[in-house]
């Protein structure tokens, strides 16, 4: 099998290396003889657990990649590996036929052992303190984009490696757009204040969103915000090992059904979270796996009313033998900034 992303080299390896338009490919064997082809630009550490193949950028590197596998098999390929890689290889006839292998590795990393949820826990903990960092950017006449951008240095001050992805902030109507960016749009007396962040710390993700309101609520908004909020607790609550993925999401979106807003919940119900902050697997009605201890992954229901208003409340959870672990502590009762 050829790995090529770089999240699961660093997950076999411990080395992180961002190629680039550069190739980088670990490849495996099933006599033992492991390898990485690496360019000569990088540097890595002496010992990593595998022989390093190096390569300049004027070799010819796919030449020497083919000459290490063995022509007669079967290779494996990584979901993410480039065309301009894979292509050059078939036609070099590298193996006698190529499949998609990926799923050996990420299912391994799914359920993360006692170091991996340790990080996670920090990388939550440090999301927890972020938050109560990020209310007090929400000023009178503030934009997204001036709450939006110190955020980065909030994190490192910290104690975190910076993003696990840009952060999401939307006021009032652009709150119901799910994935807003954020632009110049200023603040206004009764906005929600949706706020989707996420960290980074020793290579590993956190990921929360909270919602709050400016100074008032209105009626409707309130509502909205009291059923969201009943359909996170409820999914979390059914977390225990052996229930599918498909059943939590129902769980949820049931409950925003049946309170007349099921249109209005347009995305699934979480994702899958670790080294990426989005990984293989998801809650969602269409992922009928059951969930096992050690896996870390994000219930986030939300309701997007358009031009109105927007909710979303998200929490990371960690399966345990027994139930969840719910990695996000800071509150999630309605609250309003003064």
């Amino acid at each position: 099998m050829i790995i090529s992303s770089p999240s699961n080299i660093f997950y076999l390896t411990g080395c992180l290396i961002i190629p680039g338009e550069r190739l980088l490919a670990l490849y495996l064997n099933r006599d033992g003889s492991h390898k990485i082809f690496i360019n000569d630009l990088f540097t890595v550490p002496e010992d990593i657990g595998v022989e390093k193949v190096r390569f300049s950028d004027s070799d010819d590197y796919l030449s020497i990649l083919s000459s290490h596998i063995d022509h007669s098999t079967t290779l494996g390929v990584d979901k993410n590996f480039p065309a301009r890689f894979l292509l050059p290889l078939m036609e070099k006839k590298a193996a006698a036929d190529y499949v998609l292998a990926s799923d050996c590795v990420d299912n391994e990393r799914a359920c993360k052992d006692a170091q991996e949820q340790g990080i996670m826990r920090k990388a939550s903990e440090i999301n927890d303190m972020a938050m109560k960092e990020f209310i007090k950017l929400i000023k009178p006449g503030v934009t997204e984009r001036q709450v939006a951008e110190p955020m980065e240095k909030i994190y490192r001050r910290l104690g975190a490696d910076g993003y696990s992805f840009p952060p999401l902030v939307a006021f009032g109507k652009n709150a119901a757009e799910g994935h807003h960016t954020p632009d110049d749009t200023p603040l206004k007396d009764g906005d929600c204040v949706l706020i989707d962040v996420g960290c980074r710390k020793d290579g590993y993700c956190s990921d929360m969103t909270r919602t709050f309101f400016y100074r008032s609520v209105s009626s409707h908004a309130k509502e909205v915000y009291g059923i969201v909020l009943k359909a996170n607790r409820a999914a979390e609550a059914m977390i225990y090992p052996g229930v599918r993925f498909c059943d939590i999401d129902r769980t949820a979106r049931d409950v925003i059904k049946k309170a007349g807003y099921g249109k209005e919940f347009t995305h699934r119900l979480g994702h899958s979270i670790g080294i990426e902050v989005h990984e293989n697997g998801d809650v969602s009605s269409s992922n009928c796996d059951e969930i096992k201890p050690g896996m870390t992954f994000s219930i986030e229901p939300g309701i997007y009313v358009e031009g109105e208003v927007g909710v979303r409340i998200e929490d990371l959870v960690l399966v345990t033998e027994t139930g969840c672990e719910v990695l996000n502590h800071d509150t999630k009762e309605l609250k309003i900034i003064p």
